[in-house]
């Protein structure tokens, strides 16, 4: 029987923890050239420091070359490992600031896209006042798919989030945070838009754009006598088609208010073509103490009583 190779030989140092977020980074850009940005770093810089992993693992982490970049199974795993092994660390630099008066550290929010035209700015207001409160804690914003949003607070990838209350999970703490109205659009260049009545048993006859995403029965009962012609997985790809004067397709009003202005789109039969969808602030049940978090938390409930 060959002798089993020695792999990650002595502690782990802070070289290799700078190897590991260097990792990470790559793997989420999709690539060295992709990281570069990311990173501030040369692609030969982050070619020597993946090489120096790899040999520090005594694994073959990815594949590059002509044919693209793809991680091998094992380099799925050591990406896997790293998450929580950052998040343990995070977690544990969190534990110890709160120890100080000086309010530090991090605070990691996952956010669903286009909610930053909400009139209610209570996410924005709150950050505001964290930073006032601790003008040494360093706020990341992540925009995520709701359900990604979910399972990287429950692993400690993200301290809170935002998302729509579809269905709550176990682990999760679900705090209200408002409540957004849709309404049925057209753009300028398309045949509805100069009509001076629509019939709300005709819009079934006009291509649409449906969402790709989790949706509520309510939302999708809206969604169904509409002719199913293109989809697209985020509400800005919902605004690019209805812009093509091509579909027709549901958009938050707060959204569309822009382009309502501009006069480039219009609601059709407002009152019948809409659904509202609600938004609540998710945290880990259970998770550690943490006083940014519970900082941030506490000027965003003072908001909503308000």
């Amino acid at each position: 029987m060959p002798p089993r190779k020695e792999t990650l030989s002595g502690q782990l140092s802070d070289a290799d923890l700078r190897l590991l977020r260097i990792y990470k980074k790559v793997v989420e850009c999709g690539g060295f050239s992709a990281a570069e940005v990311d990173l501030n770093i040369s692609r030969a810089a982050i070619s020597m420091a993946i090489n120096t992993l790899e040999a520090r693992l005594s694994l073959r982490l990815c594949q590059r070359g002509r044919s693209g970049f793809a991680l091998t199974d094992e380099g799925k795993e050591v990406y896997e490992s790293s998450l929580q092994l950052l998040a343990a660390i995070e977690g544990f630099r969190t534990r110890v600031n709160s120890l100080h008066e000086c309010l530090k550290g991090e605070l990691n929010i996952g956010i669903t896209d286009n909610l930053v035209t909400m009139p209610e700015m209570h996410i924005t207001h709150a950050l505001s006042a964290l930073k006032e409160r601790g003008p040494e804690v360093r706020i990341n914003i992540r925009m995520m798919p709701p359900r990604d949003i979910e399972l990287a607070v429950m692993d400690g990838r993200l301290h809170t989030g935002v998302v729509p209350a579809l269905e709550t999970l176990a682990g999760l703490h679900y705090r209200s945070l408002y409540e957004e109205t849709s309404q049925l659009y057209c753009a300028s260049n398309h045949p509805l838009f100069e009509a001076e009545k629509v019939d709300q048993n005709c819009l079934g006859r006009w291509d649409a754009v449906i969402p790709a995403y989790a949706q509520s029965p309510e939302i999708r009962s809206k969604h169904e006598p509409l002719k199913a012609a293109a989809s697209a997985t985020d509400r800005e790809g919902v605004a690019f088609l209805i812009l093509s004067g091509r579909y027709i397709g549901y958009l938050p009003t707060h959204y569309a208010q822009g382009w309502i202005r501009d006069g480039r789109m219009r609601a059709l039969n407002p009152r019948a073509c809409q659904y509202v969808t609600r938004y609540s602030v998710i945290t880990r049940k259970g998770g550690p103490p943490n006083r940014v978090l519970n900082t941030y938390l506490e000027e965003l409930a003072q908001l909503l009583q308000a």
